[in-house]
């Protein structure tokens, strides 16, 4: 039922929206508070995420120092004009409370398309208003509507003794965004790796319940584990005033990729000790999921409008973040999940460097056998009794290494146990031999097959040889058997639902079909074999990170080629995760890679291994793979068009009628640890371009 204002309430809300940018007098003369801004009520202001055509969620944590304990009561107000004037919702009694850490997530519903909207949250105590940062966001354009649609894609914000320079950059250029897509390592779980931090005092974390973190290195550092570890972290990055102004000025749509929850995971399993413990745990991954949906402005569940309640997202195993967002008529967006449902990496990293994996019957099935005949491949059965001398000094140097590795004498003798046995390649049997002086068995005569150690696993707890630096040959050969034998399980990266979903979407009428992968489909190979002055078994060609889709080359050829069977026009993948930037074609789709936010770039830490491998910054290696990177992969992959392998930055994409137009803005990784904060024009002379057109499955120059 409608009431006609006093003439006297009429002339109090005039004075009271002069006084202030409060909204909504009442009648009968009281006239509210007026607002004042809070940072310390707000002190990670404010957010939105997953804009459709007639939704939003809004995100703020709200606390009340003098009541940490108690639900922090909310009102929302949203308008289209940045004063706020003019609302076209109010929501009250809303509670931040205590068990998600005062964060709110709402879901705004009945929206116009393609509409620009302000919000903000406003808490009211003992006669006092108080009111986060005004945020700004914006609807997707309705279905079929024929408009382009810009976004910006990025990946990868260390904040370890890093600054933001990247994100005040894109806030300098003040860019019409429809959203920004984030691909992905949100946060980092560590409170300072050494192997890729460089924790100051300005830039660090600190976790308030340590002991309920994992100690890593002897204490040197830790990972989080506990809900408190996760939101120390996201408490931590989200007080940074950059991060915070870019939130507030465009809506997120977010994936996570690996360190959400731990560095190189699979599933609900760390890859910490590798391979010296069992790291799975499930508390810990639902944990960090939790903090994420806490933090991040989503809706996995297509939630009803209001309040989201993150106590009724599902999280592990039963997880679900892969979605989709249709933008008019030019752009379908899919968002994968490369982490939750896949496999191991095929290569453990506590794989036996000398276990055969297909032995001669194997290589007969794989067609190879006539390929592999050098006395390199041979092996042997090392539980045959003429071996039982050989067999007793291999598991004698296991457990010494094992030890030596951390392990328990205990456990060490168990595991020699379990893997020095069965079928071993003598190319590391015999090395072993001679290193504590026991004659070597002969390659003549005996059966071949191919071993963990062709493939560059040459220890037993290692990473090199694992999840990183692999023979290219002998992985493909073993992956490529291994996919067929399983029934394609080995490399079920996206598992089963998933996938089969992303086949049935990615065929929409919309122009462009956009995938969203968090990790790069671009293949990274280091070619050495042409080197001379190198030892015989680093003459060939490495893959670089078989964590990402180079670990999974036999499923991303099968989807690749789904695509192109289905004749799916104008399907491009955007990727992060490498830390550097690339443009290239892959089984006839292209793929855009955005360089890290501010993560370590992939030449540094590609220089910081081959030094610890021991190749000076004069050798041969160290310039193939480190100085000359970006020549070394255009030259192993001709799908390459553009490669930056040591800028950080994003990408503008904008989606068209005709054609996708892709601008990397790129700094040197030099300029991560100097604040520009207060030098905006400095900052703006460090920044290239690289503009390329994307057209009937090409990649231009513009």
């Amino acid at each position: 039922m409608s009431q006609k204002l006093h003439r006297r309430t009429i002339l109090q809300c005039i004075a009271a929206v002069a006084a202030s940018t409060a909204f909504g007098c009442r009648d009968g003369g009281e006239s509210p508070a007026p607002l004042t801004p809070s940072p310390e009520h707000f002190p990670q202001s404010v957010a939105s995420g997953d804009p459709r055509s007639d939704s939003v969620v809004l995100w703020t944590r709200a606390v009340d120092p003098l009541r940490a304990d108690s639900a922090t009561r909310l009102t929302l107000q949203v308008g289209t004009d940045a004063e706020l004037t003019q609302l076209v919702l109010e929501l009250k009694d809303l509670e931040a409370l205590p068990a998600h850490d005062h964060a709110l997530k709402v879901k705004v519903a009945n929206l116009k398309p393609r509409t620009t909207y302000y919000y903000r949250f406003i808490y009211e105590q003992d006669g006092k208003r108080y009111a986060s940062p005004v945020g700004r966001t914006r609807t997707a354009p309705a279905q079929g509507e024929d408009v382009p649609v810009r976004f910006v894609f990025a990946s990868c914000q260390d904040f370890i003794g890093r600054y933001y320079n990247t994100w005040q950059y894109l806030l300098q250029r003040d860019e019409d965004l429809d959203f920004v897509v984030f691909l992905g390592d949100y946060i980092y779980e560590t409170t300072g790796d050494t192997s890729f931090q460089t924790p100051d005092e300005a830039r660090r974390v600190r976790f308030t319940d340590t002991a309920s973190a994992l100690p890593q290195r002897g204490g040197q550092y830790h990972a989080a584990a506990a809900l408190s570890n996760y939101r120390d972290i996201y408490k931590t990055l989200r007080s940074d005033r950059q991060l915070q102004r870019v939130h507030e000025r465009y809506p997120f749509i977010v994936v996570w990729d690996d360190h959400e929850f731990s560095d190189d995971c699979w599933g609900s399993t760390a890859t910490y000790s590798d391979g010296r413990a069992n790291e799975r745990s499930d508390e810990r991954k639902r944990n960090a999921e939790q903090v994420f949906f806490e933090y991040i402005p989503l809706d996995t569940t297509q939630s009803a409008a209001g309040a989201i309640n993150v106590d009724n997202t599902p999280r592990y195993p039963d997880t679900r973040i892969y979605r989709d967002f249709d933008y008019g008529k030019h752009l379908r967006l899919l968002l994968t999940d490369y982490r939750t449902y896949r496999p191991d990496h095929l290569i453990p990293e506590n794989a036996y460097p000398g276990t055969v994996v297909m032995d001669n019957t194997a290589l007969a099935e794989a067609g190879v056998a006539a390929v592999l005949t050098s006395d390199d491949y041979a092996y042997v059965d090392i539980d045959a009794p003429e071996y039982a001398q050989h067999k007793g000094v291999l598991q004698q140097v296991y457990v010494q290494l094992a030890t030596k590795a951390g392990l328990s004498a205990e456990a060490a003798t168990s595991q020699a146990g379990e893997h020095v046995r069965g079928k071993l390649a003598l190319i590391y049997v015999n090395q072993v031999l001679a290193q504590v002086g026991v004659p070597p068995i002969s390659p003549t005569d005996k059966p071949r097959g191919l071993a963990y150690a062709h493939m560059g696993k040459t220890d037993l707890f290692n990473q090199m040889g694992s999840r990183y630096i692999v023979v290219k040959q002998t992985y493909d050969l073993y992956s490529g058997w291994r996919y067929a034998k399983s029934l394609r399980a080995s490399e079920n990266a996206l598992g089963d639902t998933q996938e089969a979903w992303l086949r049935e979407t990615v065929r929409a009428d919309n122009t462009w079909k956009v995938v969203v992968s968090s990790v790069s489909l671009t293949s990274m190979v280091w070619n050495l074999s042409d080197l001379t002055d190198i030892p015989a078994n680093l003459q060939t060609r490495f893959y670089f990170n078989v964590d990402q889709w180079d670990g999974f080359p036999n499923k991303r050829t099968e989807l690749l080629k789904y695509l192109r069977d289905n004749n799916v026009r104008n399907a491009l993948f955007i990727s992060g995760d490498i830390h550097s930037s690339h443009a290239s074609v892959e089984g006839g789709i292209p793929t855009l890679t955005a360089p890290a936010i501010s993560s370590g770039s992939v030449k540094e830490m590609a220089g910081s291994a081959v030094l610890a491998a021991g190749f000076p910054a004069d050798s041969s290696v160290y310039r193939r793979v480190v100085t000359e990177m970006e020549s070394t992969l255009r030259a192993s992959n001709p799908g390459i068009v553009f490669t930056n392998a040591d800028a950080h930055g994003f990408v503008v994409l904008e989606a068209r009628a005709n054609e996708a137009l892709a601008t990397f803005h790129l700094i040197p990784s030099s300029e991560v640890k100097t604040n520009y904060a207060d030098q905006p024009e400095a900052l703006a002379g460090k920044f290239t371009q690289k503009t390329l057109r994307v057209r009937d499955g090409a990649l231009i120059d513009a």
